[in-house]
């Protein structure tokens, strides 16, 4: 099956970047332009250049995005892309029937990650709400206390039981998390010694209303998480989201800036928004952020309050769909190679080419932390 505290990395002062005034554009040079654009130059709709003219127009376009200030884009700086302690490995994608007996989607869990581990699994993600109904009157008759484990968080004792005698990751999806008078929609990251690295509580709640489709108002019953959260492991630096959070471009641009090298959103879209925005979603936060996309969604049940859309899925960073599955119960093994990163990165460097002079991504919790 799959894996899921706030954000562990900590960052230093030195990294935070401070505003600097916006900078011009280079203009190219006129009498440089015709020597471009002569029609002697042009064959079959490819632009040739004499060996002296390539030159000048590198160091036209170098001079061009230092004047874009592409590090100022992003407020800090944004990060180096860490080196993984792996390369390749194997990602499960634990698509779960979810029923009304929480002892069974438990246990039904449990057997998956298992199921997913001897097939070659190093990270199993599970999806969004997969020990309880999706639906507001169960929320808090299921919700577990995290923080006091044992017996308190049988979801949660299982998945860090599981990872350290597996020695694998585990997002483990997300669980209805009581704090207090508080509920949260909250996803675990286990390491593989079975210890509690990160902990997102959804940011986004989902609160919809189309007319005729479907109507839902999470925060009926749910308090929305504070803190994006991105968690080095075994299998390289990942930034979480949950289901609605996908949805904003801005967290995922964030955990790209953290240095992430995959983003993962257990979910469970509807039957509604699910065949027009799900696969969309991720293939545009993979391609947006150069960087790989995980999803896992619960198994459809047409019988249930909330039928869910299906369709777990692992994007790669050009937004190419590297595996998929349809709305049955499904595990999915799928291969993920970090060298491709950097390739697609200098294939088409939009890191570069970012307009600092224009626009900013401000990391609020990263400014904050000087």
């Amino acid at each position: 099956m799959k894996s899921a505290v706030s954000s562990s990395l900590l960052f230093n002062s030195k990294n935070l970047f401070k505003p600097n005034p916006l900078s011009c554009f280079t203009l190219l040079n006129s009498s440089f332009i015709p020597k471009l654009l002569s029609p002697r130059s042009i064959t079959n709709h490819t632009l040739k250049l004499p060996s002296s003219s390539t030159s000048a127009l590198r160091s036209i376009s170098t001079s061009m995005a230092s004047s874009f200030n592409p590090e100022k884009a992003r407020v800090p700086s944004a990060l180096p892309l860490p080196a993984p302690p792996l390369t390749k490995f194997n990602i499960g994608l634990c698509q779960l029937s979810v029923t009304a007996d929480k002892k069974r989607n438990i246990s039904h869990a449990k057997n998956a990650i298992e199921e997913a581990a001897s097939k070659g699994a190093k990270l199993v993600l599970l999806p969004e709400i997969w020990n309880s109904p999706y639906s507001n009157d169960s929320f808090p008759v299921y919700a577990e206390d995290i923080d006091a484990g044992g017996d308190a968080s049988p979801s949660t004792t299982m998945l860090s039981e599981v990872s350290k005698r597996l020695k694998i990751t585990i997002i483990g999806g997300s669980i209805p998390e009581r704090v207090g008078d508080r509920l949260y929609n909250t996803c675990c990251v286990f390491g593989s010694d079975g210890e509690l690295k990160a902990k997102h509580r959804k940011i986004h709640l989902f609160d919809i209303d189309i007319p005729g489709k479907i109507t839902f108002m999470e925060s009926k019953t749910l308090t929305a998480g504070e803190t994006p959260t991105i968690v080095d492991t075994d299998v390289g630096r990942i930034g979480i989201g949950i289901c609605y959070d996908i949805r904003f471009q801005e967290l995922a641009m964030i955990y790209a800036a953290r240095g992430a090298h995959l983003l993962c959103y257990p979910g469970a879209f509807n039957t509604t928004t699910g065949p027009l925005h799900w696969e969309l979603l991720q293939r545009a936060r993979a391609t947006d952020n150069q960087l790989y996309v995980a999803t896992c969604s619960p198994a459809r049940d047409s019988g249930a309050g909330y039928t869910a859309w299906g369709h777990s899925t692992l994007v790669g960073p050009f937004g190419e769909v590297l595996a998929t599955t349809e709305h049955e119960e499904d595990i999915i093994i799928a291969e993920i190679d970090y060298s491709i990163l950097e390739q697609r990165r200098s294939s088409l460097p939009l890191n570069k080419q970012r307009r600092g002079d224009l626009y900013q991504l401000v990391d609020i919790q990263r400014l904050n932390s000087k």
